[in-house]
């Protein structure tokens, strides 16, 4: 006789949507300890749908980021040529002091026999329009091929020249490469992303007929870096290794200009929230403030104020989420020293933009 069933046996992962028994303080964070400057967002064109702008209503933002006290949000999607005097011209030109917008490359021009003079030209020009800074996209390493069909790793001696070249002319390089390492791992019932990934799976790397591994793109990472001693690096989302943080201050040791922000990674953070701390008590000069949550929104300020300043503990990262997006648990917060603060929030991202 065959066993009975219960309905549980038959749950979907897609409809387990646990509710938190945890009762624990609250603690308000309604406004940060030192104004601060949101160094990794996105306010231009290319990541909307419809190629609109990302934020509709310029004075509304305004009025977040004062409500917020955010002084200076930096925009990311300058791109190049003709775009990025639009996005100057709507933000950084529009409202003097509040956006600074850096540039991006076009690296498809790597699949030109001329790549690196013509995107050192690119550079030069996208800095004489008035970047203030390049960010360079994850694809980099994942996508871009040259002439000859090869995959470019994040530390071709192309890239290195056009990069030394940044520094060369004061422009901060905000740096994206690979994505969390779960992105790269078998899409099995181990992997602890599987939701974000069933929701995204152009997301998945993990295919090595296809892709470097997270570490093949790491160790390229580092070497970038470590190649151009003149210039001054931003390493996207907690060094782009957040759920290492051994690895990225190894990184940091070795590199005097190297710094990473914190964007996007509240879940990795809140995870290991002494393991942080400990980074940025280590580094107090070069951990950044950003968010990543575009369009820029009131209550994730809040939630970024709250993760950095208190001590509250098994809180939700992604408030009114059914299923949290980065990965099935609940933070706690670092509860920083009121004396790392002032540097994390504003003044290292002030001295990396030349404010």
């Amino acid at each position: 006789m065959p066993e009975p069933t219960h309905p549980l046996d038959d749950l979907r992962l897609r409809e387990w949507t646990p509710r938190s028994m945890l009762r624990a303080p609250a603690t308000a964070v309604d406004l940060p300890h030192t104004p601060c400057i949101d160094i990794h967002n996105h306010l231009g064109r290319w990541l909307t749908e419809g190629g609109g702008w990302m934020i509709d209503d310029v004075d509304d933002l305004i009025r977040t980021m004062d409500a917020r006290h955010v002084d200076i949000i930096v925009n990311l999607d300058g791109m190049w040529g003709d775009e990025i005097d639009a996005n100057l011209d709507r933000y950084d030109r529009a409202h003097p002091g509040r956006f600074v917008t850096f540039c991006q490359l076009d690296w498809n021009l790597l699949a030109e026999p001329d790549a690196e003079s013509r995107l050192i030209a690119q550079l030069e020009d996208n800095a004489r329009r008035g970047a203030r800074g390049v960010k360079v996209w994850k694809s980099l390493g994942l996508t871009f091929r040259d002439d000859a069909g090869a995959l470019v790793s994040p530390d071709d001696p192309r890239v290195v020249a056009v990069l030394r070249r940044a520094g060369e002319l004061d422009l901060p390089v905000l740096i994206h490469t690979a994505d969390p390492r779960a992105f790269f791992e078998p899409l099995d019932a181990g992997n602890e992303r599987l939701d974000e990934l069933r929701g995204a799976r152009d997301w998945w790397f993990g295919d090595a007929s296809v892709y470097p591994t997270f570490d093949e793109l790491l160790d390229a990472h580092a070497r970038l870096v470590l190649a151009c001693p003149g210039t001054t690096f931003i390493g996207a989302h907690v060094g782009c290794a957040a759920e290492d943080l051994d690895r990225v201050s190894a990184l940091m040791d070795a590199a005097p200009l190297y710094h990473v922000d914190i964007a996007g990674r509240m879940a990795e953070l809140g995870r290991q929230p002494r393991r942080f701390a400990a980074l940025v008590e280590r580094h107090p000069d070069r951990v950044l403030f950003g968010t990543d949550i575009y369009p820029a929104e009131d209550e994730q300020y809040a939630l970024h104020y709250r993760f950095l300043e208190s001590a509250d503990e098994g809180f939700e990262y992604a408030p009114g989420a059914p299923i949290p997006p980065q990965g099935r648990w609940a933070v706690s917060g670092a509860a920083l020293s009121p004396r790392l603060l002032p540097a994390l929030y504003r003044d290292n991202a002030r001295r990396v933009l030349g404010l």
